[in-house]
């Protein structure tokens, strides 16, 4: 197998070569406040149902599924996220230009 960024020999079943990895996971440092997304849209889900259902009248067994509802709108997020952000790194990473240094 070949790394799928850049292209060096691998063995085993690694899908990255070690100095990617590391490049990957400096550059992830970078967008550490994408877990907000996903934990903002969790606590959304948890207060719709878990909150709401109750306010409604239905029984608290009904309201007890908002809690894995949030749950997986947790994991989903957060994958989903991850995802476009491994793609984003694969394709190069390119720094938008309002964060490009000033030539002095």
């Amino acid at each position: 197998m070949t790394c799928r960024r850049c292209q060096t020999a691998l063995d085993g079943t690694q899908t990255w070569c070690v100095p990617c990895d590391r490049e990957f996971d400096a550059w992830s440092r970078q967008h550490a406040s994408d877990i907000l997304y996903s934990v903002f849209a969790a606590m959304g889900v948890v207060v719709t149902v878990a909150v709401g259902l109750p306010l409604l009248g239905m029984p608290w067994i009904f309201a007890t599924t908002g809690v894995f509802a949030g749950f997986g709108a947790l994991v989903g997020s957060h994958r989903w996220t991850r995802g476009r952000r491994r793609r984003q790194f694969l394709r190069g990473a390119r720094i938008p230009r309002a964060y490009l240094p000033e030539k002095t």
